[in-house]
């Protein structure tokens, strides 16, 4: 991870995250951008959700496997969202039917921050 990234994962969502993975392979999300998921990060198999050149690759996250989990969003959405910071932590409750981590019991969820004046200027937004 370097001092400027904009997507982080907690601890207990990377620890999801590993568990995942073990079960079905490479993993990716894409923040949901409202609409029948609601606002949650939908986390697919990688290939289950394909995404195109109206997708913006906001980082990837280190959960301490062999493969960094991509985190997408659309570029319209991503329009409103470019002065935010997002993590994606886990709670309990129910997903999604969508993503992988429904029948757990626990399910994804997105906290964002403003981005502060150095990542503003980091991403050429001050």
């Amino acid at each position: 991870m370097s001092e400027f990234d904009r997507v982080d994962v907690t601890a207990e969502a990377a620890a999801l995250l590993r568990q995942l993975t073990a079960q079905h392979g490479p993993l990716m999300f894409h923040q949901s951008g409202g609409c029948c998921d609601g606002s949650a990060p939908m986390c697919y198999p990688v290939g289950m959700f394909l995404t195109g050149p109206g997708d913006v690759l906001l980082g990837a996250l280190d959960v301490g496997l062999h493969d960094a989990v991509p985190v997408y969003m659309s570029e319209s959405q991503f329009e409103y969202w470019k002065y935010t910071h997002l993590t994606i932590d886990v709670v309990d409750g129910r997903g999604s039917g969508f993503s992988v981590e429904a029948p757990t019991g626990r399910r994804f969820l997105t906290r964002s921050r403003m981005l502060d004046q150095a990542e503003l200027e980091h991403f050429s937004l001050a």
